[in-house]
C-alpha cells in the first residue's frame, strides 16, 4: 500500500472522527471537572453536540469520496467502522453517564455492535464480504440522529433511541442470517 493510499482523504476523515470521539466524550463526562469551572453545563452539551455533528459529517463524506473517487482501501475498511463505533460509543456512554439515555437501550446496542464486529472478523477471515448492508447504514443514521436529539435534549430523543435499538437489533439479525447462509462452518 502506497503512502497516498494510506493518507487519502477518506482515511484522513475517518482518523479525524477517531480523534473527535474522545473529545466529545470529554465534554460529556467531565462536566464537573475544574477545567470546565464557570462554564454552564448546557454549553458543554452544545460543544459535545457540535463535535458530534462535525464527526458525523465526516462519516458521510469519507464514504462518499471513497466510492466516488475509487479511494476504497483496506485501511479505510477498518478505520471507518472503528471510527463509527467509537463515535457512537462515546455518545451513548456519555449520555448514559449523564442519565440522559436508558442503560438497557445502550446495553442492547453495544452488545449487538460487539457481537457483529466479531462476526464480521470471522466472515473476513473466510473471505466473505464484510461491507455494511443497507440496513446497517440505516441503523447508523438512526443511532446518530438519536444521539443528536439526546445531546440537545430535544423532545422525542428517547423514542428515537428505542427506534435505533430496534433497527440495530434487526440489522444484527440480518448479519447473522447472511453469515450462516454463506459460511463454511
Amino acid at each position: 500500500m502506497t503512502r497516498s493510499q494510506i493518507f487519502n482523504i477518506p482515511n484522513i476523515l475517518a482518523f479525524i472522527r477517531l480523534l473527535l470521539a474522545p473529545l466529545m466524550f470529554l465534554f460529556l463526562v467531565n462536566q464537573n471537572a475544574s477545567f470546565f469551572e464557570g462554564i454552564d453545563k448546557s454549553w458543554l452539551n452544545y460543544f459535545a453536540a457540535f463535535i458530534f455533528v462535525v464527526a458525523s459529517a465526516t462519516d458521510f463524506f469519507d464514504g462518499y469520496i471513497a466510492r466516488t473517487f475509487n479511494q476504497i482501501t483496506t485501511l479505510g475498511a477498518i478505520l471507518d467502522p472503528l471510527a463509527d463505533k467509537m463515535l457512537t460509543l462515546a455518545g451513548f456512554l456519555g449520555l448514559m453517564m449523564l442519565g440522559s439515555a436508558s442503560p438497557w437501550a445502550i446495553f442492547l446496542i453495544l452488545t449487538r455492535e460487539l457481537f457483529i464486529t466479531g462476526l464480521r472478523v470471522s466472515a473476513m477471515s473466510q473471505g466473505m464480504d464484510i461491507s455494511a448492508s443497507w440496513m446497517g447504514k440505516v441503523k447508523t443514521v438512526a443511532q446518530m440522529i438519536a444521539i443528536g436529539f439526546l445531546l440537545m435534549q430535544w423532545p422525542g430523543g428517547t423514542l428515537l433511541l428505542w427506534i435505533a435499538v430496534v433497527l440495530t437489533l434487526y440489522s444484527g439479525y440480518e448479519y447473522v442470517r447472511d453469515f450462516f447462509t454463506h459460511t463454511q462452518l
